[in-house]
């Protein structure tokens, strides 16, 4: 179902298919077990050039849009969905810059994320700010020129591995609306630390870390776009633009699990012919398939509505993340039930998938989270709607006669 794809998306994808077949793949059950950063991979994708994707070709990159993007994580994602965050953690780990930064801070760090040199991170969450962003309790005080950080992040992905780190902290805890800043701090800098790093379900070859702040001081030259209390703007607009790419990890994560359960089910025997034979099976399969195909191609549509320039993406791209992520759950779960007990084994690839997978539901604002951006988006377009009023009936028309009274005498009270 690719007929509207460019040859640039061709090119790119194949790419990202020679990488994840000649590199990713005969690795990714090393990694995972070691729970491991695996540098190699990186730095085939670095020599590959992908990490170009996502970055204006003014700051390095290639300017191939979102909707490459999209097309580079899903290859990376079906070989493996740890090496597909740990890919795509950087587009979100950069984007803040790339929505809300200087034209200096980009000309200083978009370069070499472009080269893969530069990895980054994304310090939103904490323990007590997960879903609800609005919460943050780490703080970052002025001091002349500069800015000095104290408070812990939780879920950092690429923590520890990353080199630039963008971290959202309380600059007026006054203020309602311009409560939160985003600032730009490098590893090295004094005060930054790393502590707990997850045991993980899945994804065990991208670190997730604890990330502490003792009065970390950073130049007011990297308070992101120069200007504070933009901070919960700069987020929101990150995550707009990251979840679809969140969406085509879980399109990977299927495709790669259905092209599993396909292989295994054609060269099982079971009652004298394959298990790929029997109608319920084909079924299943059926079901998977269809299920992958939609949301790639809400993945692309969201893709699209950004590369556009489109303004308000809030609603499609949290309808891709929550469609294709459940249905990432949903397929990989599935194609263990295709391998019977070996899928459960973790001798065969399959079972690591559905780990992989559970995450994608969760992070970068989960699939209730994503819910309730949609319902919000639908009930301001139900204003909208007054037109269609007169093709439904009024109360009056369809109530029972002998309860117009008592309707009446319900209104009459909540005007008053």
């Amino acid at each position: 179902m690719q007929g509207t794809w460019t040859p640039e998306n061709y090119a790119w994808r194949d790419r990202a298919r020679k990488v994840a077949d000649e590199v990713i793949r005969p690795l990714a059950a090393k990694y995972d077990r070691a729970q491991e950063y695996p540098w190699e991979i990186r730095d085939a994708i670095a020599k590959a050039g992908l990490f170009q994707v996502w970055i204006d070709k003014a700051y390095g990159g290639a300017s191939g849009g979102a909707m490459n993007l999209c097309i580079v994580v899903e290859e990376l994602s079906r070989a493996c969905g740890g090496v597909g965050v740990l890919f795509a953690v950087n587009a979100l780990g950069s984007f803040p810059l790339i929505v809300g930064g200087t034209e200096e801070q980009k000309k200083r760090w978009l370069p070499e994320i472009a080269q893969g040199k530069t990895l980054t991170a994304f310090c939103l969450s904490e323990k007590l700010a997960g879903s609800d962003a609005g919460a943050l309790m780490t703080r970052a005080r002025r001091d002349g020129d500069t800015f000095i950080i104290s408070g812990e992040k939780k879920w950092t992905t690429n923590g520890g591995a990353a080199n630039l780190y963008t971290v959202f902290a309380v600059t007026d805890p006054r203020s309602r609306s311009k409560r939160i800043s985003a600032l730009l701090v490098e590893k090295d800098t004094p005060g930054l630390e790393f502590t707990k790093e997850e045991d993980k379900m899945g994804i065990r070859c991208v670190p997730v870390r604890e990330v502490r702040f003792r009065d970390c001081r950073v130049p007011a030259s990297n308070l992101l776009g120069g200007h504070e209390g933009h901070g919960f703007r700069h987020a929101m607009k990150t995550l707009d633009c990251a979840r679809p790419g969140v969406a085509a990890q879980a399109v990977g994560l299927a495709q790669g699990a259905l092209e599993l359960a396909l292989l295994y089910t054609g060269r099982r025997k079971q009652f004298g012919q394959s298990v790929i034979q029997f109608q319920a099976m084909q079924h299943k399969l059926a079901d998977m398939a269809t299920r992958v195909e939609a949301s790639r191609q809400l993945v692309h549509t969201a893709a699209r509505a950004l590369d556009a320039g489109a303004t308000d993406v809030s609603r499609v791209a949290a309808m891709c993340k929550c469609f294709a992520t459940d249905t990432a759950m949903e397929v990989t779960t599935q194609a263990v039930q295709c391998f019977g007990g070996y899928g459960y084994m973790r001798d065969y690839p399959i079972e690591k998938y559905m780990r992989d997978a559970k995450i994608t539901q969760i992070y970068e604002g989960t699939n209730e989270i994503q819910r309730l951006v949609i319902a919000r988006a639908l009930m301001k377009e139900a204003v909208g709607l007054d037109h269609l009023n007169r093709f439904i009936p009024q109360e009056e028309q369809f109530v029972d006669p002998e309860m117009r009274e008592a309707l009446a005498e319900a209104k009459a009270g909540a005007a008053t």
